[in-house]
This record gives C-alpha cells, sequence and structure tokens, in this order.
C-alpha cells in the first residue's frame, strides 16, 4: 500500500477519534481495521500486510510512532534521530540506517513534546536542550531547532528491562572472575569508587552491577539528572532526580541541591549516576565526611584524567587552591575503575586503579589490574585479558574493619 493511502488511512481513523470522544485502545483497534477494509478498494492486501498496516497506524496513533517498532526489539540499545527522516539505529553494538522516518518534522516534534512532558519537563525554542526518560527508563536527550540546524535532534539511550548482574559481564569477558571478586569485596567493605569511561563505555551498566554487592540492609540514596539506575536489591531506597527550571528560570534542582538534601536524610552510601559539574564538591564532601561507599561515574579516557576532570569541576565552583582540591580528592576516592569501549564495540574494564594520596603535589594513581591485548587481536576482533600489575592494594584499613581482609590477594 502507498504512503498517499497509508496517509489516507490514518486521517480517516483520526477523524473517527475525534468524533467519538475519548475512547480506548480496543475501539481505536477496531477502527483501523475498519478503516483498512473500506480502503482496499481493489487492492486486497494479504493478512501479513494487513498486521503490519495496522501496527504501523496504531503505534502511530496511540504509541510513539515509528518508534515503537523499535523500543520493542530488545536488541536495539541506541536510537538516533537527525531530523525527521534521518534516522540511525544501533542494534548488537553495530550501526545501522533505519529505513523508515516520521511523516513531518511536526510530527516528530509532537512525539518529543509527548515523551518530555511524561516526565514534567519543558522543551522549547527558548529552552532547547532537555535530558527526559521513557517509561522503561531509556534515557531521552532532545535539542530542538534553532540550536539544531537540521530539525528536532533526539537520542534515545536504551537500558536492558533485566538488569545486568555480574555474571552477564563475564560472559561477555567484560571483566575476569578475580577481579570482579576483588570489586564486590570492595563494595562491601564500603570504599568509595568511581566509574570512569567515555560515552557508551557502560558506565550506568556497571555501577547497577555494583550495586547488586550493596547488603540490602544498608539506606541508601540515589541521585540523577535523569532516572535510570537500577537498584533491585536494597529495600530502604530513595530515589531523587533534578528538575530543570520553569518558564521563569526559577525553582530548577541540581545535583548539588538533592547532595545538600540526600546528607539529611541519613543515607549509608549515596550513589550519584554522573558528575558533570560543581556537583563533585558536595560528592567529596559528603565521602569524607562519613559516608563510605559511595559510588559515582564520570566521562573521562583514562583514570588520571578522571581526577584531572574533577580538579577543573571543583575549581568552576569554589575558589580554594589546588593543592587543597587535590588533597580532598585523593582522601575522598579510593578506586578508580576505567572502562572503555573498543575498536570492536565490545565494552570491557581497561582498568582498575587505587589511589594513593599525594605526592609531591601530585595525585597518584596505583594500578592494580590492566587490559592487556593478545596477539590474537584482529582489526575486527580483540582479544585479551584484565590483568593484574603485580600490586597489591596499599589502603587495607577498611578491608580490616569489615573483616574481610583475607579476602583480596591480588596475584
Amino acid at each position: 500500500m502507498k504512503q498517499d493511502d497509508r496517509q489516507l488511512i490514518r486521517s480517516k481513523v483520526m477523524q473517527s477519534i475525534d468524533m467519538s470522544g475519548d475512547i480506548g485502545d480496543e475501539q481505536v483497534s477496531d477502527m483501523i481495521d475498519r478503516c483498512i477494509l473500506e480502503s482496499e478498494s481493489g487492492n486486497v492486501l494479504s493478512v501479513r500486510d494487513k498486521l503490519a498496516l495496522k501496527k504501523e497506524l496504531f503505534n502511530s496513533l496511540r504509541r510513539l510512532d515509528i518508534l515503537s517498532e523499535l523500543l520493542d526489539d530488545e536488541a536495539v540499545t541506541e536510537i538516533m534521530i537527525n531530523g525527521y527522516s534521518n534516522i540511525f539505529v544501533e542494534r548488537a553494538g553495530r550501526m545501522y540506517r533505519y529505513d523508515k522516518a516520521f511523516e513531518s518534522e511536526e510530527r516528530l516534534k509532537t512525539i518529543i513534546q509527548s515523551i518530555v512532558a511524561e516526565c514534567n519537563r519543558i522543551v522549547n525554542e527558548a529552552s532547547p536542550i532537555v535530558d527526559a526518560r521513557l517509561k522503561d527508563g531509556s534515557r531521552v536527550n532532545v535539542v530542538l531547532p534553532p540550536v539544531a540546524l537540521d530539525g528536532p535532534v533526539m537520542t534515545i539511550r536504551r537500558f536492558p528491562k533485566t538488569p545486568f548482574h555480574m555474571d552477564k559481564l563475564l560472559e561477555l569477558g567484560s571483566i575476569t572472575q578475580e577481579a570482579a571478586d576483588f570489586l564486590r569485596t570492595l563494595v562491601e567493605a564500603r570504599y568509595n569508587i568511581f566509574i570512569s569511561g567515555g560515552t557508551g563505555s557502560g558506565k550506568t551498566t556497571f555501577l547497577n552491577v555494583l550495586s547488586n554487592y550493596i547488603p540490602a540492609t544498608e539506606r541508601i540514596v540515589t541521585i540523577e539528572d535523569s532516572a535510570e539506575l537500577q537498584i533491585r536489591n536494597v529495600a530502604n531506597l530513595v530515589r531523587l532526580e533534578t528538575r530543570n527550571a520553569n518558564l521563569e528560570g526559577k525553582n530548577a534542582v541540581t545535583i548539588r541541591d538533592l547532595v545538600r538534601s540526600a546528607l539529611r536524610q541519613r543515607p549509608d552510601r549515596i550513589i550519584i549516576g554522573e558528575i558533570r559539574d560543581a556537583a563533585v564538591i558536595e560528592l567529596l564532601s559528603a565521602m569524607n565526611t562519613g559516608h563510605d561507599g559511595s559510588i559515582s561515574t564520570g566521562h573521562a579516557n583514562s583514570p588520571a584524567d578522571m581526577l584531572r576532570r574533577m580538579e577543573t569541576l571543583v575549581l568552576t565552583g569554589m575558589e580554594i587552591p589546588l593543592a587543597a582540591v587535590r588533597s580532598q580528592i585523593a582522601s575522598a576516592i579510593e578506586i578508580v575503575v576505567q572502562l572503555g569501549r573498543l575498536r570492536d564495540k565490545s565494552r570491557k574494564v581497561l582498568e582498575i586503579d587505587e589511589v594513593c594520596g599525594i605526592d609531591q603535589g601530585e595525585i597518584v594513581l596505583r594500578p592494580l589490574y590492566q587490559f592487556r591485548e593478545t596477539e590474537n587481536s584482529t582489526r575486527e576482533r580483540v582479544e585479551g585479558r584484565l590483568m593484574t600489575t603485580g600490586n597489591s592494594l596499599l589502603n587495607r584499613r577498611k578491608l580490616v574493619m569489615a573483616g574481610k581482609e583475607r579476602a583480596v590477594e591480588i596475584s
């Protein structure tokens, strides 16, 4: 059936809906069946084609249009919309151009507004950038014209319906059993851990995995720009989410605001989805004032880069000497886990470092595990393993306090 015929059927259904007022999904489905039957006009459609057309029309009327098909596909991990007719999809680690398009730019804008409204967010020409989420927890970023030069841009990052566990990462070869056991012991012993990595390296997934090791008896406060953490094993859980300013530019609730509030809620641990601004000041303060076992993530290409970025973020929010900033970071952050996405699109733990204080004014990092490629690697497939460096963990005070000193022996 031609696109014009599809548009005609859709228009007929829309007219029927307008005349019928507020109706349910089942009635909309019946209307679509009736309109398809009336519009065949000699071109008899197969049952398969009718079902496909019905699904397409229903999605456009009652769901998220062409996005619905992609969101129903669990293999799709990212959807990139660069204007209404230029759509790319990441499926199983590979990028593809999608062969469908929205009927118009206005239709795409309508879908965007419906997504954003569900999260009580606002996006328009005056405020053209917003983060939101879908009902299934998928992360959404929107950029509208005039900032987006070629039409509305929307990127959807999807997460597994069932949260990953360490067993899955072991199966994928993202980490070794020894390193996984090591990190588990550190989480249980309440070490402060920072997860670093580039875009798409799996930071949020890895944070979710580590959170499974938090004892179920603890009280946890999570803080995020857009809620996407999936902590299932802790009952005493408080989830906080930032809020954008209103149309008057007032009443915004920032990460910094939420960290300050969290400190008054008697948390055992504070977990921040991602640090990207001066909120790092409050996080470091929390870590240095008895809130051990905190975990957060940030964008950087190496542990050293991550710590330098934290220095910069602190200095943008507070005028204090660099030496004092480095001292705060070195006493708060104890372990940095570096993640990466390799050339074959696989995600790996590339490095685990211990933060070992200050030496001659510089923060000292001590590599404990590093990923090493083997000679079997090719351009298309990376072969390698997360290997011990021979360095042992120096700061063992928390292990002793948790009765787990013998559990950590790096061979």
